[in-house]
């Protein structure tokens, strides 16, 4: 046998050798998990809130933890339970923001995805109410020790004189409905508009306004009420915290239009309205602003509000 044959043979032998001490299985390079956010999604105020659903594919290994972020947006957003698939976003202003999120598997391993989120500014509303016998209308009143108070009375008579002599004092309660605005919405703007009793049946029978300091106080009633049981006694307290006070005029009569947008947005956004109530600021004898009711005869001059919000 040949030099030659010999080495050939020695190779082969080698080669056989190494191959039958070399493994076959090669195993394939980790492949990272899949992260699948929700389509993009868009909302309108007074909607700001959103929740989104993710869900995670691992092909080496096992789903084992989850995570959203905020990438950007006009603000920053508040996240509830940001560490699982699904997440709640609050707190959301005009704008489009970008979420990621991302899934990590049990090697280590992490995918990601994002997803927008579109919020569009709500369209503006506009509520006018002025309803006629309002039942949420109530006029309380104190003379001498005794109640006084008259749930239907034509007249909002605010005001601190005397019947024969009798010290009497006047308020009034008022309440609209506001239920058709939504808790969460933006109040732009809310009026009050009150309407001088020209023939006016208190103070002096005379004049509506009269007074060296006849300013009124309105502010949000504090509390709920019902009126088949309400009386000078049991009235609720007036919040100090965001009244608003009707200057004092030597005018006999005012038809006066009054902010209450703090008011308004107070009850709306706290879920408490509990009306409004008005009263003279000073209640000195011989003090009055008298305004007309919702059961005054002529509707055009009934309470009124309008209330615009987003």
């Amino acid at each position: 046998m040949s030099i030659k044959h010999c080495f050939f043979i020695y190779c082969c032998f080698i080669i056989f050798i190494i191959n039958g001490c070399t493994k076959n299985d090669n195993p394939a390079a980790a492949i990272k998990p899949v992260a699948k956010a929700p389509v993009d999604t868009t909302i309108t105020l007074p909607v700001n809130s959103v929740t989104l659903a993710g869900k995670g594919t691992a092909t080496t290994g096992l789903i084992v933890a989850y995570l959203w972020s905020q990438v950007s947006g006009p603000a920053e957003a508040s996240m509830v339970n940001e560490g699982s698939a699904v997440v709640t976003i609050n707190g959301l202003i005009a704008g489009k923001y970008l979420f990621q999120f991302m899934v990590t598997d049990s090697k280590g391993l992490t995918g990601v995805d994002t997803v927008s989120v579109t919020v569009n500014q709500g369209k503006t509303v506009t509520l006018n109410l002025s309803p006629s016998n309002n039942p949420t209308e109530f006029n309380l009143g104190l003379l001498g020790s005794q109640d006084l108070s008259n749930p239907t009375s034509i007249e909002e008579p605010l005001c601190a004189w005397t019947i024969n002599g009798v010290p009497v004092t006047l308020r009034d309660l008022l309440k609209f409905d506001l239920s058709s605005i939504p808790q969460n919405a933006t109040i732009l703007k809310a009026d009050l508009y009150l309407y001088s009793d020209t023939i006016p049946k208190n103070g002096d029978l005379i004049h509506a306004n009269f007074g060296a300091d006849n300013s009124v106080l309105v502010q949000q009633a504090a509390s709920a009420w019902d009126a088949s049981t309400l009386n000078w006694f049991n009235q609720p307290a007036g919040l100090t915290s965001n009244q608003v006070i009707i200057p004092s005029t030597n005018q006999p009569f005012l038809n006066v239009d009054v902010n209450v947008t703090s008011i308004v947005s107070s009850m709306v956004n706290n879920n408490a309205n509990y009306g409004f109530k008005l009263s003279v600021q000073n209640e000195v004898i011989y003090t009055s602003r008298i305004f007309c009711s919702s059961y005054y005869t002529d509707a055009t001059r009934h309470p009124r509000i309008i209330i615009t919000y987003k």
